[in-house]
């Protein structure tokens, strides 16, 4: 079992910056790739970034070189810095991480508000 706690959500002004974190705890050897995915209202999940453990990142093409994933090995924790925000990117935030091949884990949510 992996668990997962994001934090780093909140309220903030187009064009701002937020830095979202989770924080993954228990069977994490197993871990090979974490992520970040967003739910806005009405709409389906949606991915916006993930990191392998390799380090090789992947991003949604409508997050590209605005927001930026990384992990921190040594604290099993990873980052989604956001920058250039827009009303658009409003959506509850969940971190993912794949184990094994087969099992996703989901941390609980984390929302983020931008204000026009």
């Amino acid at each position: 079992q992996v668990q997962l706690v994001e934090s780093g959500g909140g309220l903030v002004q187009a064009g701002g910056s937020l830095r979202l974190s989770c924080a993954a705890s228990g069977s994490i050897r197993g871990i090979n790739a974490m992520g970040w995915y967003r739910q806005a209202p009405g709409k389906e999940r949606a991915l916006v970034a993930t990191i392998t453990s390799g380090g090789r990142t992947n991003y949604a093409d409508s997050v590209k070189g605005r927001f930026a994933i990384s992990r921190d090995t040594a604290k099993n924790t990873v980052y989604l810095q956001m920058n250039s925000l827009k009303p658009e990117d409003t959506a509850a935030y969940y971190c993912q991480a794949e184990a094994g091949g087969v099992y996703i884990y989901w941390g609980q949510g984390t929302q983020v508000t931008v204000s026009s």
